[in-house]
């Protein structure tokens, strides 16, 4: 009995150091090791220039964290022709100067937004557990941040506005259909709108294109790449992004599952999101569509959870590159 006692007692004291030491790797080391993951996506039409899209994600920025806010300016370095940003990018009352200092070398660089539901609101203490329950809500009342400061300040960049909007543009000679959705984890989003847009968009694009003797006009949907941008990547929206000819969507919310189980992954998506695909690319398939769905892990955690494990913070260079190319 007593060394069975005694074996049991060195296990648990075993098991204790060991979670000791993954909870100081998630909160001093894990959570500010900064990635670049870079894939290319066989998206754009034939004999088309490459397009380098950088997506940045869930910035959860707060006034200190300066090494995060470098990191970030060290990206310019690798010349995007796009900026795709999806939200969250606030993660203090004061958040904003970091979030500005960080993103001012990509001043005059294409690019488009959408927010998250922490550009409106401040973030508050969570018991942890209560994702395991299912997407997580409004626990308390948050404090509202000042999403217009930050909306000026991308409108300052050069980047376009796609909440619930549509709009086009041409980047390295090819045209970018881009349409996105505001936070569809507080049902922000009107897909209706985004719809109506689109038709309008299109039908203005045929309009004038023939106009002015544009051969492409004849078949606008070989001659423009469509690209569904969101910030929770939620079935419905997916869904609807691929009904409407999405052939790339970004998206981001997840965090990757934020802490994760070495060869399982992911625990909890904060959405409807099947696991898998939590985190990196994939391909999202519906009423016989298919498109290829960037899901970022992010840069940041909430200031009140403040860990990564299995699961890097980071952000993605992704390559457009003309279908017969792959």
């Amino acid at each position: 009995m007593t060394r069975h006692r005694g074996a049991v007692g060195a296990t648990a004291i075993a098991l204790g150091t060991v979670s000791a030491g993954a909870l100081l790797w998630g909160t001093l080391v894990e959570r500010r090791w900064y990635a670049l993951r870079q894939v290319s996506v066989p998206v754009l039409p034939a004999g088309a220039k490459p397009i380098r899209v950088l997506h940045l994600s869930d910035l959860h920025m707060a006034p200190w964290q300066r090494d995060k806010q470098r990191w970030i300016r060290s990206l310019s370095a690798f010349a995007p022709d796009l900026v795709v940003d999806t939200g969250d990018n606030l993660g203090h009352e004061r958040g904003f100067d970091g979030v500005a200092y960080a993103l001012e070398p990509f001043r005059g660089v294409p690019g488009v937004f959408v927010n998250g539901s922490n550009d409106y609101y401040g973030p508050i203490p969570k018991n942890p557990m209560r994702y395991f329950g299912g997407p997580s809500g409004l626990q308390a009342k948050p404090s509202n941040l000042d999403t217009g400061e930050l909306t000026r300040f991308f409108a300052g960049l050069g980047w376009r506005d796609l909440n619930n909007h549509a709009d086009e543009l041409v980047v390295n000679g090819t045209r970018l259909e881009l349409f996105g959705v505001d936070d569809p984890h507080r049902n922000f989003d009107r897909l209706d709108r985004v719809t109506g847009e689109l038709d309008e968009l299109r039908a203005s694009r045929v309009t004038d294109d023939a106009w002015l003797g544009d051969p492409a006009a004849r078949d606008p949907q070989t001659s423009v790449v469509s690209i569904g941008v969101a910030h929770a990547p939620y079935r419905r929206i997916l869904d609807s992004f691929v009904t409407n000819g999405a052939s790339m969507i970004f998206a981001g919310h997840t965090h990757g599952g934020q802490v994760c189980l070495p060869g399982f992954g992911a625990l909890v998506t904060n959405c409807d999101l099947p696991r898998r695909q939590a985190k990196g690319l994939s391909v999202w398939t519906h009423a016989l569509r298919a498109a290829y769905l960037n899901v970022s892990a992010g840069l940041g955690t909430s200031i009140y959870a403040p860990v990564r494990f299995a699961c890097r913070p980071e952000a993605s260079l992704i390559t457009l590159i003309p279908r017969d190319a792959a």
